[in-house]
Parts: C-alpha cells; structure tokens; sequence
C-alpha cells in the first residue's frame, strides 16, 4: 500500500506524468519479481544532493522515483531503459521541492496547529492498523513522530507557495479564453465528416474477366439484400455475413470519417443521400462497396460554448507549468545546488 502525505489534488494532478509529483513519502519496499529487465535500487540515505547546504538523500531520490513510476515496487525495480531519465526527473523534482520549501521558510509561513493536527490524523486513516502505521514510521521516519510531522508540515508549506504563486496565477479568465477562440479560429474549425456502414465485395488481385464478372454478380445480390435491410442493426448483420472488408466484424461501421479521408465518388455519392438510406454500388477500382449513411455533419466551426470547458483546462493547464518552470527558474538562479 502506498502512503501518502496531504498535498492537494489539484498539485498532484499538475505535477504528475513527465514532471513528477510532489514527493509521495511512500514505503521504499519492493515486492519480488523477476528482475531481467530492472534495475532494483538499495537505500543508504547517502547524499544525492545540497540545495544550499540543506541534504536530499538517496532516500527521498527514490520516494520520488516511485512517485513518478509507482509500477516499480510490483517488478523489482526500474525499467533499466527508462532508469536514468526517472531518476534525473525525481532528482529535479527533489531539488525543486527543497527550493520552494525553503522559500517558504523565508517568507515565514505557518501551517496552523490545527490544520496539521487533522492531516496528521487524516494520514494515520490510511493504515490498516497501528502496526502498519508503527512499521511505516521505523521504515521511513526512523521511528520519529516528529520527524513526520516535520515532513508533513513541509509538503504543507511546499503546497502553499505553489498553491499562491502558480495555481491561483494560472486561473483563465473568460475574456482569456475569448481572446484564444478568436486569434485561434483554425483550430475549432470542424471539417465535414460521416458516419456510414459498409458492404464490400472485393474480387482476387489480378482477377480474370470471369472472377470480374462473379464479384459483379455477388455485388448486385449484397445490393439487393441491403436495400431490403431497414435498420443499422439490420444492415450490421448482413456485414457481418457477407462483406470481405474489415469492417465486418463491427457491423460494418466505419464510425466518424472527414471527407477529406475518402474518395470523390464517395463523397459524391454520401452528400446525396439522407441518413438511413442505402447507396447503390459503387466501384472503386475492382471492387464494389454499399453504404449505409447514419449520419452527416457540416464543415462548421465550433462555437465558443462547446469547446470552452475543454479549452480552458487545457490554456490553465499550459499556464500552469509556465508559471511553474518560471518558479523554478527563479529560485535556482539564486541558490547553491551540488549533485553528488
């Protein structure tokens, strides 16, 4: 079980994936598996790093290291190609942490008492039992309370910096957001598209003028039934049964394809036609297809209220890690950082 010190959802989300999380603080214990392919990693909390004069151990590398590939601790260890690049990550993410924690400091914030009281209590919920919660302090806080009230109280600080200075920051505004959607008009643009089922009939490469003629034959009997067919479940399983494309093993459902994917005579064919209705043959080369239309969508652009949820999650987002990387460049630029 992996557990975690209180730090918001919304930081955990931010900084997951390529950038890391804020340090989990998890159990540094491996479960057995074949390691043929991993790399398993031993603890001695040696420096890894000093943050000006403050130590970050081999201990806190690989708490980070599993927060950013958590899969390590059910296969032995790290996957050896990827070892190198998930340590490097964690080890910027260590040292990011310590950096914005010691801003912290010196902007001499608080955590009040209370609001620490309950997280530490939120914390022990996750155990199973005061045994569980003893040995997570032997393992990972050399049997201290104190010592994990102290790093409970650090991701507490950590959060708030990041929390006044990037998060509140990278709200998106709905003038913002109008001002994107209209500079960006290409991107909501919406091509025309449809959504058909298809019966093919595909006669050998190279056929002979009397294959030609059977695959002719077989098309206009595939026709016949098709047109008999009154409903896409209908026309579905007669796909199934008799189609040669791929597409018969799902009812002959093409889903959602742009014009622009298709051939002209398709398109031709597609644009005059009224959802549900069947086209007749249509000869692409040798072979013959049937269509079934089930819908019909314009080019058009995307108006405003249907893409500002998604937009606006993805412009904060964006805002977010700049306003991010900015932190990180600023507080480096003036602190002593050695890398053991």
């Amino acid at each position: 079980m992996k557990y975690q010190l209180p730090i918001c959802a919304f930081l955990a989300m931010a900084l997951s994936a390529a950038s890391g999380q804020v340090a989990s603080h998890a159990p540094t214990v491996i479960a057995n598996t074949p390691a043929a392919q991993t790399s398993p990693l031993q603890v001695s909390d040696k420096p890894v790093a000093r943050v000006n004069g403050a130590v970050l151990t081999d201990r806190d590398l690989l708490r980070e290291m599993y927060a950013i590939f958590p899969y390590a601790q059910q296969h032995n260890g790290f996957p050896k190609a990827q070892e190198a690049e998930i340590r490097q990550g964690a080890l910027e993410m260590i040292i990011f942490e310590e950096l914005v924690y010691q801003e912290a400091v010196r902007r001499k914030l608080a955590v009040p008492a209370e609001k620490l009281n309950r997280a530490e209590a939120d914390f022990r919920k996750q155990f199973n039992s005061p045994d569980q919660y003893q040995q997570y302090l032997q393992t990972e806080m050399h049997g201290s309370e104190q010592q994990l009230r102290q790093q409970m109280r650090r991701s507490m600080l950590i959060e708030q910096i990041l929390k006044t200075d990037v998060e509140l920051r990278s709200a998106v505004s709905p003038a913002e957001l109008q001002t994107y959607y209209e500079k960006n008009a290409d991107h909501f643009k919406q091509s025309e598209t449809f959504t058909f089922q298809t019966i093919s009939v595909v006669p050998p490469l190279k056929a002979s003028a009397e294959q030609a003629k059977q695959a002719r034959t077989k098309a206009e009997d595939a026709l016949r039934q098709a047109k008999a067919t009154k409903s896409y479940q209908e026309f579905g399983l007669l796909a199934e049964k008799i189609s040669e494309d791929d597409y018969r093993v799902n009812l002959g459902d093409r889903k959602v394809v742009p014009s622009d994917k298709l051939p002209p005579q398709v398109v031709k064919t597609l644009q005059a036609m009224q959802a549900g209705q069947v086209s007749g043959l249509i000869q692409i080369e040798s072979a013959y297809t049937i269509i079934r239309l089930n819908a019909h969508a314009l080019a058009r652009k995307k108006p405003l209220s249907e893409v500002k949820n998604d937009l606006k999650t993805e412009l904060q987002k964006s805002k977010y890690e700049r306003l991010r990387s900015n932190l990180a460049k600023q507080l480096r630029a003036k602190a002593k950082i050695e890398v053991s």
